[in-house]
């Protein structure tokens, strides 16, 4: 299992933006039904290749993170290059 934290608070706003990174930039991904616990806390389930990736906003914890069945730094590095430095200025 690997854990990755998005933010260090829950926020409803990375979180939505999270799963629209997910959605748009790792192919056949299925997305399952958004689960919203009695505390507010919101879950999205998504499945690749039969592999479960859950992305959470989580009250209780505290944070927005995601659990999955896979490793996704690939598509993290995708979503977040690094910013290209001029030699110049360093």
């Amino acid at each position: 299992m690997f854990e990755y934290y998005v933010c260090t608070v829950p926020d409803n706003h990375i979180f939505v933006r999270q799963c629209k990174a997910f959605e748009q930039n790792i192919p056949d991904l299925q997305k399952m039904e958004l689960i919203i616990d009695v505390d507010g806390s919101e879950t999205q389930t998504y499945f690749k290749d039969g592999k479960r990736i859950d992305v959470h906003n989580s009250n209780y914890t505290g944070a927005v993170f995601v659990n999955s069945e896979i490793e996704l730094t690939q598509y993290f590095k995708a979503l977040h290059p690094k910013p290209e430095f001029d030699k110049k200025q360093i």
